[in-house]
């Protein structure tokens, strides 16, 4: 089965983009609940590892056997150092300094950096429109931020560590167009999140302390198991099965939705408040992404439409 181009964008993919939305937009949730009493290794470990458990009995039900070819592992541990290892570890450490919200506030410049390296690789035009986003979206993290990056205060840390999350997970779409043609939804979930609770397991047992989760409240285990059944290994095989369907490019827009309901846990449950340079930042993070994607503008006759893909 070939990856699939634009040409199925439609209501449907556009619903699960919406849902996948909302559960990413939760993962932050879970995140901050953990960060209260456990270290991001320990954090991530536990989402990707009881991900990966949860997701090998539905692969075995469902698609059979575990592949046993090299391409799709290589593949899979392409993904799992991009998509899992390196920005769920970044977002876990930075919200010890940042509260949910603003991570992923943060973390929505994804698509900027995902036209950036597709530029960069030759897979997709870098328009003036998208370079346009881009300088935009980057400003919009200044504003967040208030300028002053050089105090390397706590918000600050925090900030840079979600920017290069977003950055890993930009360059996740460069490897997914390239490399999981072909794969299954449900094998690339399943065998990315094996790979990522291998390599998290050497990362928390030889740099943490996993005696720690003896000790952790009971909400916090609900917040990792929640993080790993909901947030991971369902959203996992939504994630790929969207990138099937509608090509990578179009699922990092799933971050125009996240910090919608980041935002609402964080505020109800966390007691987070946005400051106004945040809620600036969002507010132009937001429009450079409806830039960058683009259909807004088309609608409203400012461009004119792409054209048709051939079949």
């Amino acid at each position: 089965m070939a990856m699939a181009t634009d040409q199925k964008i439609d209501a449907q993919s556009w619903g699960m983009l919406g849902l996948l939305g909302l559960i990413w937009g939760a993962s932050f949730f879970f995140t901050g609940v953990a960060a209260q009493e456990l270290p991001a290794l320990l954090i991530v470990f536990a989402r990707v590892g009881l991900a990966g458990l949860i997701l090998i009995p539905l692969h075995l039900i469902i698609q059979g056997p575990l592949p046993r070819d090299a391409k799709t592992w290589i593949a899979a541990g392409g993904m799992s150092l991009l998509n899992n290892v390196l920005p769920f570890t970044a977002i876990a450490w930075g919200q010890h300094y940042i509260g949910s919200g603003l991570a992923s506030v943060v973390n929505s410049t994804t698509p900027m950096f995902a036209a950036g390296f597709m530029a960069l690789f030759s897979l997709e035009k870098l328009t003036a429109r998208k370079a346009v986003a881009l300088a935009l979206g980057l400003f919009g993290v200044v504003i967040l931020k208030g300028g002053n990056f050089g105090d390397l205060g706590e918000q600050t840390l925090g900030i840079l560590a979600v920017t290069f999350a977003s950055a890993s997970y930009g360059l996740s779409t460069v490897w997914s167009k390239k490399r999981l043609i072909g794969i299954p939804p449900l094998t690339t979930a399943t065998c990315q999140l094996i790979t990522s609770g291998l390599v998290m397991s050497v990362l928390a047992f030889g740099f943490s302390t996993p005696a720690l989760y003896l000790s952790a409240p009971w909400h916090v285990l609900l917040a990792l198991l929640a993080s790993a059944a909901i947030a991971t290994a369902l959203a996992y095989l939504l994630f790929f099965w969207l990138i099937n369907r509608a090509g990578p490019s179009f699922v990092t827009l799933v971050t125009m939705l996240v910090p919608v309901s980041a935002i609402i846990l964080g505020a109800l449950f966390l007691g987070e408040k946005l400051t106004f340079n945040e809620i600036a930042g969002a507010v132009i993070i937001g429009s450079a992404l409806v830039i960058i994607d683009g259909r807004a503008l088309e609608k409203l006759g400012l461009t004119k439409p792409a054209p048709a893909a051939r079949p």
